[in-house]
């Protein structure tokens, strides 16, 4: 299946490009940049280190929207450390980005291709998408589906009490992206919080017996302190990675067709995901909405990938 990753790196978004260039299942096309857990210059400089350390520094990274499209930039250096990858020294990345504009290139390659032949697997906020959907409408038939790490239903939030970051960041952009009719599966903090990456986990990840795994166990050692805090635990959910997992075991994850809306008026509950779960509207069913994860066979996956790099 031929991916375009749109991210912010923050490291799990780094295991996510991992994971995608460790899976022959997977043609990843290019790697779009976008404001958010850092910003977008920081964002492009981690996720060409991050090729490079899969070597492959072929892939081509592209930046793109350096702000969300109407509110102020929110960022997640409090969880991520002030590059977004703090926790493992990698060195400064030899390849340039690409000159490109992510949106440019989103647009490009997708009218490129036939209808249906690429996904997006937005793992930051969605202003990128947005954009590249509001300048060529065609996009929303060529489209073969969004797969994204954001929103919550029964977790409400964990940026503020009722919203997930990726939304919250840019709740206007996500809504242009959720009504665009184009097939979205959500993974949200239900599904992500499962996957709790405990020291029993992380010590697994790091004796894989290459240059990846100590890297990654370090990235995610550092990036999970701040929920160990926040949650009490021996570590943290396990986020992005979640949407390459998905891409390849969909069997590993329930849930069901639901409308999803996104608050874009109230300063009280902006960003927040409106699951209509019990479908007590008659709004379409826009998102394939998961909620459980068999989470072990999810790690086995993880160890299995990363050892092939």
């Amino acid at each position: 299946m031929k991916i375009i990753i749109d991210t912010d790196p923050g490291q799990d978004d780094a295991l996510t490009i991992l994971l995608a260039l460790a899976s022959p299942e997977i043609d990843l096309l290019g790697v779009t940049t976008v404001s958010g857990n850092v910003g977008v210059e920081q964002a492009t400089t981690n996720a060409l280190k991050t090729v490079e350390l899969a070597g492959r520094p072929d892939i081509p990274v592209h930046a793109g929207a350096d702000r969300p499209l109407l509110r102020a930039p929110v960022n997640a250096t409090h969880v991520h450390g002030r590059t977004g990858f703090e926790g493992a020294d990698l060195p400064a990345p030899a390849v340039k980005p690409s000159p490109e504009h992510a949106v440019d290139f989103l647009i490009r390659t997708v009218m490129a291709h036939e209808p249906g032949a690429i996904t997006v697997c937005a793992i930051g906020p969605m202003t990128n998408l947005a954009l590249a959907l509001s300048r060529e409408p065609a996009l929303r038939s060529r489209l073969g589906r969004i797969v994204t790490m954001s929103g919550a239903f029964s977790e409400v939030g964990n940026i503020t009490p009722c919203a997930e970051f990726n939304i919250y960041v840019d709740p206007q952009a996500a809504a242009i992206v959720l009504e665009s009719g184009v097939p979205i599966t959500m993974l949200p903090l239900d599904v992500t919080h499962t996957l709790h990456t405990s020291a029993a986990r992380l010590a697994r990840i790091r004796a894989i017996p290459n240059r990846i795994g100590p890297v990654v166990a370090d990235w995610l050692a550092f990036e999970k302190r701040f929920e160990a805090t926040k949650y009490g635990t021996d570590g943290g959910p396990l986020h992005d990675p979640n949407t390459v997992l998905w891409l390849l075991r969909p069997d590993l994850y329930r849930g069901r067709e639901v409308n999803v809306r996104v608050e874009t008026g109230s300063e009280l509950t902006m960003g927040m995901t409106v699951v209509d779960w019990w479908q007590i509207t008659d709004l379409p069913r826009n998102v394939l909405f998961l909620r459980h994860c068999e989470v072990e066979a999810a790690y086995e996956v993880i160890i299995d990938r990363l050892g092939r790099l």
